[in-house]
């Protein structure tokens, strides 16, 4: 309930504003020279095939600030026939959580895409503990999704990282034309807040086109659309990791590298 409580004000105020087990060995033949895999030939593995195995895991991030609204886990990203070491971060949404950004006035900023404690935590997060050079796959949840498509467009992330895609989930477009990688954007049917942001008036068309649509069969229930649909699998199991419909890529992760970060609203 707070999550789309925060979110739906935020929606609100927009409106309002516009208005007015050890390593074994390490394998590169299979996979590309020089590429790591300690994760593959570890006991503690997962294998993720679907979106909304994805949309769990930054479902982690709503922990009340125990860990903090951010995660990083190394994995392996197979597509096709390829495969590359990639760092999945994944990041929450709305949280009222003493001194962690994920408050409506990070909802605000970010509605309008603009710079916020939120977003600096996550490219510092990121900057300060995953080697450049790497690649990156991003995720997020309504307002970690909008986070993650400012950090797909980040000049210094772009600069220092290899952005291979981004994932959203009941997230309003941000940043189009700038964000680097394949960006997908997926929404419930009865989600509105997939809409809450300044691009449904200065981008209408892609704001709108640009989100792939399921009915969780939830009609006028928008909370519970936006809370409860993008965990199932029968909604939304024929997107892959990637957010790609009836596609195959298949990212498995070593949760023995997954990490959490706190996104504070002051201090370090």
């Amino acid at each position: 309930m707070k999550r789309l409580v925060g979110f739906f004000l935020t929606a609100v105020g927009v409106i309002a504003l516009l208005a007015s087990c050890s390593p074994v060995v390490e394998e590169e033949d299979s996979y590309g020279s020089g590429l790591s895999l300690r994760s593959v030939y570890t006991a503690n593995t997962e294998t993720y095939t679907m979106a909304p195995e994805i949309y769990d895991v930054v479902g982690l991030g709503y922990n009340n600030g125990e860990k903090g609204p951010v995660s990083i886990t190394e994995g392996v990203l197979k597509v096709s026939s390829s495969s590359e070491k990639v760092y999945l971060v994944a990041l929450s949404g709305t949280e009222f959580v003493m001194n962690q950004s994920t408050g409506l006035i990070t909802d605000l900023l970010s509605g309008f895409n603009l710079n916020s404690p939120y977003l600096k935590r996550v490219v510092s997060a990121i900057c300060n503990n995953v080697p450049e050079g790497s690649n990156l796959m991003l995720s997020g949840h309504s307002l970690g999704g909008m986070i993650a498509q400012q950090v797909a467009a980040n000049k210094e992330i772009k600069q220092k990282y290899n952005v291979l895609y981004t994932v959203t989930f009941g997230s309003p477009l941000l940043s189009a034309g700038s964000r680097e990688g394949t960006v997908k954007r997926l929404g419930d049917t009865a989600d509105i807040i997939p809409y809450a942001s300044g691009s449904l008036i200065n981008n209408t068309i892609w704001a709108i086109a640009g989100l792939n649509r399921e009915s969780g069969g939830y009609k006028f229930a928008s909370e519970d659309a936006h809370v409860k649909s993008y965990s199932r699998t029968d909604v939304w199991g024929a997107y892959d990791v990637t957010g790609t419909k009836n596609g195959k890529a298949v990212l498995t992760v070593d949760l023995d590298t997954r990490k959490f970060y706190q996104a504070p609203v002051f201090g370090n």
